[in-house]
């Protein structure tokens, strides 16, 4: 069962967005009144309802305090490289290259315990650090010190808006690939949560990192225009490039989710090196809610018959999405009511289609309009993808169900077969934001790691423009060589 299963009611917006308050973790957002959240594991229309649900829960305090010191890469003494964030409410994330985390939850004697991946279990791993000023850790037995990085913090202008923006180097003058970080669809600061901002670095990758328009410190209001998007997207590496100035070896892009949409674009506008695109789509948005719904079905077993049913369901709701609530109610209304016995039904979720089962015609109406203004449901990424000429690197998962790869894994494979210069990598059973998961005693996924592997090759693909021969189980179709 999905971890992100449970109907949203119009009238418990309010207590979701409690829940997501309460929420320990950055990455998960606790089951709540029958609705459960993941905020890590978000598609574009998710993503976009829980953003206009939160958007008003203040964020803990980060600037001077104990916890927000600890933030950082270090550099341990047996050679591995440890990332330390955020996870809110008085608790640490940690991270290494190789896909491990651990959530940390401070003792009473000051040091810090784990818990294996987002599952709560402890695993026995303490972790402890100096005072602020001496940048020291102890990552169980093993010492290591933070890594010092040259740290631009910037604003800039796009297209009459201000955009708050970030520039992690490594120390020294020497040229360096730089990786402009992509937002998805979500609604907090990348500066404050993207944990790549300094773990690229921490490899010898300059990383740029800014909050979206709408988001964070930035301005504007928060769109899903993938044009406007691509625009920022272009500005934002005219501004790394020249906070970097002499630096700049290679330099392209780097973004998960809805920048599968966003970036395809942004390349065709503006030379750059390289675009790489972890669990994004190369489907409509439609499509992809399609496709979840079919998934769902497949996962819960149900028959032939049932996925039929299920996929006329999800038509029918979404023309009724898609038009704001202003055509096809009565259709939709007449399937809901003449399936919503059989037992497939409770197993119906989709990307976007769980959001109106149960609301009446006018509060689709009215949540439409609130929640989802502009959203491109028809966008058609293919043209885009088939006039590029920059390398691109496509990372899925196929246990994916925000963002189901089977369908765009075939399309990017017919582009490389076409004399594309895309690399396709697989992940067997990864889901959204390439995490592999185990099932709780509900059959619920919890994320225990990343995928092996997956840090690695986008280093790799940032700095060589290719890739090597083995990430973890990753199912690799290469381009033709040139």
């Amino acid at each position: 069962m999905r971890h992100t299963k449970g109907l949203v009611h119009w009238a418990q917006m309010s207590k979701i967005t409690a829940c997501a308050a309460a929420a320990v973790d950055r990455a998960t957002y606790a089951a709540c009144n029958g609705a459960a959240f993941s905020a890590r594991k978000r598609s574009l229309l998710i993503r976009a309802l829980v953003a206009c649900l939160v958007a008003s829960i203040p964020s803990p305090a980060r600037a001077g305090s104990t916890v927000d010191c600890h933030i950082g890469s270090y550099q341990l003494s047996d050679g591995r490289v440890i990332d330390i964030d955020d996870a809110t409410n008085g608790l640490l994330r940690w991270r290494t290259f190789t896909g491990e985390t651990g959530r940390l939850t401070r003792r009473s004697d000051g040091s810090w315990a784990s818990s294996y991946g987002w599952t709560g279990r402890p695993d026995g791993k303490i972790v402890s650090f100096s005072d602020c000023a001496k940048g020291e850790i102890h990552f169980g037995k093993i010492m290591g010190r933070r890594i010092a990085f040259d740290v631009t913090d910037t604003t800039f202008e796009s297209n009459g808006t201000k955009l708050v923006g970030r520039l992690v180097m490594t120390k020294g003058s020497n040229k360096v690939p730089v990786v402009v970080l992509v937002h998805g669809a979500e609604h907090d600061s990348a500066r404050d949560t993207y944990e790549l901002q300094r773990m690229f670095p921490a490899t010898g990758i300059g990383a740029f990192v800014y909050d979206k328009r709408g988001t964070g410190a930035s301005g504007g209001a928060y769109t899903q225009d993938f044009n406007i998007l691509a625009e920022d997207v272009v500005t934002a590496m005219h501004q790394a490039r020249r906070l970097a100035g002499g630096r700049v070896g290679r330099i392209g892009y780097q973004g998960g989710s809805e920048a599968g949409w966003v970036l395809p674009l942004a390349v065709n506008r503006e030379h750059v090196d390289y675009a790489i695109i972890s669990f994004g789509l190369a489907v409509t948005i439609l499509e992809e809610d399609q496709e979840s719904v079919a998934l769902d079905m497949h996962f819960h077993h149900r028959s032939a018959e049932d996925t039929r049913k299920a996929l006329e369901l999800a038509r029918a709701g979404e023309h009724v999405i898609e038009t704001y609530g202003r055509e096809g109610y009565e259709a939709f209304d007449a399937l809901r009511r003449k399936y919503s016995p059989e037992p497939w039904y409770k197993d119906v979720h989709g990307d976007f289609l769980f959001f109106i089962l149960q609301l009446n015609k006018q509060q689709i109406v009215e949540a439409a309009a609130k929640f989802l203004p502009g959203t491109p449901f028809r966008y058609e990424p293919m043209p885009a993808l088939r006039a590029s000429t920059t390398p691109q690197l496509w990372v899925l998962g196929t246990d994916d169900l925000e963002a189901p790869s089977a369908e765009t894994a075939r399309r990017i494979k017919s582009l490389i077969a076409d004399g594309k210069r895309f690399t396709l990598a697989v992940y067997p059973g990864a889901e959204h934001g390439m995490t592999d998961y185990e099932l709780d005693a509900k059959g619920m996924r919890v994320s225990t790691r990343y995928a092996s592997g997956y840090f690695a090759m986008m280093r790799d693909f940032i700095r060589d423009g290719r890739i090597g021969g083995h990430y973890g189980n990753a199912e690799i179709t290469r381009p033709e060589a040139h």
